[in-house]
This record gives C-alpha cells, structure tokens and sequence, in this order.
C-alpha cells in the first residue's frame, strides 16, 4: 500500500501539503471560515501530503473529501484543485490498478463534478427570468464545467502516465545494456575455457604419444643394450629428440593458458608422414592409404586430422596386438575428410581404447568441427570411423582460397 521512500522525501511531502493547504486558508478564508470547509481543506491537504507515499490512499481520501463537499453543500474552492497532482501520482507512481482508479476518477470525478454544479445552478435560477429556459442554461454550465474538471483532472494523469512511460523505457535499456555486458562476459568466459580445453586435448595428445615412443625406445634400448649397443644408440636418440620435442611443445601449450596471445603448435596433415615413421620405430606395423589432395585444408582441419590419427594409432600400439598390422586410411575430399583406422584388439583381457580420455577428446574435435565418429569393436578388430567436413563449422576459409571479394580488395 505504501511505496518505498526516503525519509526526506516524505518530509518534502508533508512540508509542500502543509504549506500549500496553510496558503489555500489565507488566500480563500474570508467569507468561508465555516467549520465544514476547514475539514475539506484539511482533507485535501492530507490527500495531498500522501500522493507519492500511497497513491491510493490520497486518491480514497481525495474521493471522500469531495462527497463530503457535496453532500454539504459546498463550493470548490482552490483546495480542490489538490486533485490534480493526486491524479498525476497515480499514472505515474501508482500500480495498475490505482493507475485504473486513477482514469476512472478522471472522467467519473468530471461528471459528478459537473453534475453537481449543474443542479446547483438550476435551483439557482428556477424562478428567474432569462432569454433561455433555466435547464438549458444549466445544461451549458454543466458542459462548460465538464469540459474544465475533464481537463484539470486528465491532464496530469496523461502527464504522469508519459513519464512513467519514459521511465520503464529508460530502466528497459539500462536492464538490456546490463544484459548485453553479462552476455559479453559469458561469451568471453565460454571462449576462454574452450580454449583451455583445446589445449587440454593437444597436452593428452601430445603426453600420450610421446610417452608412449618413449616407452617403447627405452625397453628396446634396455634389451639391445647387450646385444646390438648401435640399436640402443638410436633408441636412445629416438628417446631424446621425442622427449625434447614433447618439451617444446607442452611449453608453448603452457605460455597458452598465461598469455592470450600465446602461441600453441599445430602440425599439419604434412606432418603425419613423421608421425608414422615415429610409430614404425617403436615396432607398430602402420600401413597408410591416401586419396585427394590435403593442401587445401583450412589449418583447424590439418590439426584436428593429425591428433585424431596420432591418437589412434597412440591407442592402437598400447592396447592393440602386438606384431599385427594397423591399417589407417585418409580420403580427402572437396568437401569432407574421411578417417579410418583398423587395428587388431589385443588377447590378454588388457582394457582397449576408450576406458580413457583419448576418444573423448578425439569425440570433442569432431563434434567442433560438425563431423561424426564412431569408434568401437567390430569383431576382433577394434575401428575408429571420423567423418569430417573440409572446412570446419566455424567458417574458417580453407589456406590457399579467397572469396570473390577479398580477390578484388587483393587486386586493389
């Protein structure tokens, strides 16, 4: 029923309603100091005192204030003209139903009043002589006076209902420019863990493999030690430039997560030929088919291709059979890559892939790229099927391709 307010704006309230009121009784007292028109000016003062603390209230007592003045028989005075910063408190402060009772007062309170002023005439001049019938006199008066109260009393309404308007519309922006920031701010926070996601996968990616030539050289190298000291050599140079280059690699990764504008390393389809030879040294049988042409890869692509088929082959050295072959295939095509790559699942009840993080994140790199995936035993092989499109859901322009467009701005 009562709006929040500051205590000084009630003080204002009361302080303006008691000065106004104190004003109206020394200006219109003389000749109307009867008791009954001081309770009415007093009554419109408290109304007045109340029109921003509760708009309904001032509005309730305001009505009574004015029955009372007729039932009495009273004149308007200038206190009844409290009334109309009442009605623009109810647009403009009110809920929505005492902005209702506010426009319903307006033009019921207008014909009451001109009503009540038109009886009042007519009694007056019954009896009197005048060029006209005393009823269509009182029917003027009584247009002419609806037509002042209608005006004194809409107005404000219509005046508070704009500025509550403008309010709305001004706390409306301020509630969409804080939107739009938080938005801003979600969007920057999404991008910022996708990346460090991304850069997630590339460290198990990377870790993964070279951990995994690593073990493999060392335990090659501990055997040979004995029997051929020139294989051990190479194992562990093997050991050493994988190590180093797994070093190099996991640093830029880390100066990624500290630095915005770090640098993180992509290999590229190209790089898949070193990648083989490296899983040929730790003893995996790689056989790979090729089709198409990769040059023209947007660089996302390239690497997704390459960690899917690093990790594959990662998975199928620790998990597969040993001594069997493995059989990867990369069909690059004008709008699609396709991945596939076969390996015999292993006897000794050793887990396979997929009991770790590895296809999760190879699922994660197919997914960004709007491709599909289906990995899983199929009879006593396990298969890793990726289908991908050339260029990448986010829109990336494939190296090597311009628009029309930035041809003419080249050209330019």
């Amino acid at each position: 029923m009562f709006r929040p307010m500051l205590r000084s704006q009630v003080v204002t309230d009361v302080v303006t309603a008691s000065a106004l009121g104190l004003l109206v009784v020394v200006v219109a007292a003389r000749g109307l100091d009867g008791p009954l028109w001081w309770l009415a000016v007093l009554g419109f003062a408290t109304a007045l005192a109340f029109r921003r603390l509760s708009p309904g209230l001032a509005l309730g007592i305001a009505w009574v204030v004015a029955v009372f003045q007729m039932a009495t028989g009273q004149v308007p005075t200038v206190a009844d003209a409290f009334i109309a910063p009442i009605m623009y408190t109810t647009s403009a402060y009110g809920s929505g139903r005492v902005r209702a009772a506010g426009l319903v007062s307006a033009i019921g309170g207008s014909v009451v009043a001109a009503l009540y002023m038109g009886v009042s005439d007519y009694r007056q001049r019954v009896g009197i002589a005048t060029a006209s019938t005393p009823l269509q006199e009182s029917a003027q008066v009584t247009a002419s006076f609806f037509a002042i109260v209608l005006l004194v009393l809409l107005l404000p309404w219509l005046a508070g209902l704009v500025v509550r308007t403008r309010r709305s519309a001004s706390l409306s922006r301020e509630a969409q420019l804080v939107a739009e920031r938080d938005a801003a701010r979600a969007d920057r926070a999404v991008a910022v863990e996708q990346e460090r996601v991304r850069i997630a996968r590339d460290m198990h990616d990377i870790v993964a493999h070279s951990l995994a030539v690593v073990i493999a050289q060392a335990d090659g190298a501990r055997y040979a030690l004995k029997a051929d000291p020139a294989i051990a050599d190479q194992a562990l140079g093997t050991i050493s430039s994988t190590a180093r280059a797994a070093l190099g690699d996991v640093r830029e990764l880390l100066g990624a997560l500290r630095h915005e504008q770090g640098t993180t390393p992509t290999p590229e389809v190209d790089d898949i030929e070193t990648l083989v030879d490296d899983m040929r040294d730790v003893g995996l049988d790689v056989r790979v088919e090729r089709e198409g042409d990769p040059s023209g890869l947007p660089t996302t692509t390239q690497l997704a291709v390459y960690r899917i088929v690093q990790e594959s082959l990662t998975n199928a050295w620790k998990h597969g059979e040993p001594g069997t072959p493995v059989h990867a295939s990369l069909v690059y095509r004008p709008d699609t890559v396709e991945i596939a790559v076969v390996n015999r699942c292993a006897d000794d009840g050793s887990p396979g892939p997929g009991t770790g993080h590895g296809l999760i994140g190879m699922r994660e790199r197919v997914a960004m790229t709007g491709g599909t995936m289906t990995a899983g035993p199929r009879g006593d092989d396990f298969s890793v099927a990726v289908r991908m499109p050339a260029v990448p859901a986010s829109g990336q322009m494939p190296r090597g391709r311009t628009t029309h467009t930035e041809q003419e701005r080249t050209a330019r």
